[in-house]
C-alpha cells in the first residue's frame, strides 16, 4: 500500500502518531511561479521517548549516495523498537537536484550559506528556511555528502574531534579517514554545532552515483550510532575499522592550464616533493610537474583533465590528531 504523504509547514514531531513512519512535504519558500518548494521528510517516530537524531542528504544537488543511505538506514529501524525519532531528509536542496547540479538554482552553494537570512538573496532565504524548519528539530545531525563534479573521494568524515561525542561519532562509521575540522564556513554541520548539536559530515565517496560498496559501509556506521546514543538495541553490524585521523586537511591547485593527470589513487601516503600531477598542453607537451607541499594521505583529487589555472589537483590530509 502506497504510504500516505502529508504537506505542511513544520515538523511537529508531539503531533506525529507513535510507533510509526510518516512521510511529509515541508513546505519552504515560493519559487519563480509562486509555488512553494517542498522537500520530502521521512519521519520515523518510536514506541518509546526520546531524543532526535536528523539524518541529511544532497544539500549539494548532485551527491546521491546519501539519498540510498537513508532510504536503506530507515527500512532496517523497526519502530516498535526504536526509543527517540529519527528524521531522514533525503534531499535538502530540491532545484539543485532537478537540475542535477550541486548548487542552489542561483548558482550559490547552499552549504556556504547557513544559517541563510530571512530576507536575504533566493538561496540565503532557502538556507534560512532549511535552518528554521528542519535543522532546530535535532538533537544530532549527520549530513552526507560526496565528492563534487570532476572530482573523487576516499570514505571520510570532517568533524571537531576536539568534542568528544562528534570524535565517537566518526569513529563509528568507520571510514578510512577522519579529518579535523572545526571552521566557520557556512555549512550544515558548522550551523548545528553553533545551536549546540553535536555534528558529523561522512563524504561517500563520487558524485551523481550510487556506489552500492559505501552506501551499505555507510548504512552499517550510521546503524552502530544509533546503537551507540540508545534509539536502538542489538543492531547486527561489522565491528568498526580503525581510520586514519588527520590534523587538517587541504587542496593543491593548478598555475597553469592544459590536461591534468593526477597520479597518485585514493587514500595513498605522498611524501612533500614527490610529484603527484603532470600537466600537458594541447600539443602534448609537458607544461607542469606538480610537486606535493607535504606529506600526507591522499583524501580526494581531482579526475576532470580539463584544467585551468587555479583548479584544485589534489586533497591532502596530513596525517596526526589535532593539539
Amino acid at each position: 500500500m502506497k504510504a500516505t504523504i502529508t504537506r505542511c509547514e513544520q515538523i511537529d514531531i508531539d503531533s506525529l502518531p507513535n510507533n510509526k513512519v510518516s512521510y511529509l512535504r515541508i513546505s519552504t519558500v515560493a519559487n519563480g511561479v509562486g509555488d512553494f518548494i517542498s522537500i520530502p521528510t521521512i519521519v520515523v517516530k518510536g514506541k518509546y521517548p526520546g531524543k532526535v537524531i536528523g539524518i541529511t542528504a544532497a544539500i549539494h544537488g548532485n551527491e546521491l549516495n546519501g539519498v540510498r543511505v537513508i532510504h536503506k538506514t530507515i527500512r532496517q529501524i523497526k519502530t516498535e523498537h526504536l526509543h527517540g525519532t529519527i528524521i531522514g531528509v533525503p534531499v535538502l536542496n530540491i532545484p539543485g537536484f532537478l537540475m542535477n547540479q550541486r548548487e542552489f538554482n542561483d548558482g550559490r552553494d547552499l552549504n556556504r550559506l547557513l544559517p541563510g537570512k530571512k530576507r536575504g538573496k533566493p538561496a540565503e532565504q532557502y538556507a534560512y528556511a532549511i535552518n528554521e524548519i528542519i535543522l532546530k528539530k535535532f538533537d544530532y545531525l549527520i549530513d552526507l555528502h560526496t565528492a563534487s563534479f570532476g572530482r573523487i573521494n576516499t570514505f571520510y568524515v570532517r568533524a571537531n574531534i576536539k568534542d568528544e561525542l562528534p570524535n565517537t561519532m566518526s569513529k563509528l562509521i568507520a571510514p578510512q579517514i577522519i579529518v579535523h575540522n572545526s571552521t566557520n564556513d557556512g555549512t550544515l554541520r558548522n550551523a548545528a554545532s553553533s545551536l549546540g548539536i553535536p555534528a558529523i559530515t561522512v563524504e561517500i565517496g563520487d558524485p551523481h552515483i550510487f556506489q552500492s560498496r559505501l552506501i551499505e559501509s555507510t548504512t552499517d556506521g550510521i546503524l552502530r550510532i544509533l546503537e551507540y546514543l540508545e534509539f536502538v538495541k542489538f543492531i547486527e553490524v561489522s565491528k568498526p575499522l580503525e581510520p586514519v585521523v588527520c590534523s587538517r586537511s587541504y587542496w593543491m591547485h593548478t598555475r597553469k592550464g592544459g590536461l591534468l593527470e593526477v597520479l597518485p589513487k585514493l587514500a595513498d601516503q605522498v611524501h612533500k616533493g614527490e610529484i603527484i600531477a603532470i600537466q600537458t598542453d594541447l600539443f602534448g607537451q609537458i607544461t607542469q610537474k606538480y610537486k606535493s607541499s607535504g606529506s600526507g594521505i591522499v583524501v580526494g583529487k581531482s579526475i576532470n583533465p580539463v584544467a585551468q589555472a587555479g583548479d584544485r589537483i589534489l586533497h591532502l590530509g596530513i596525517i596526526g590528531h589535532p593539539e
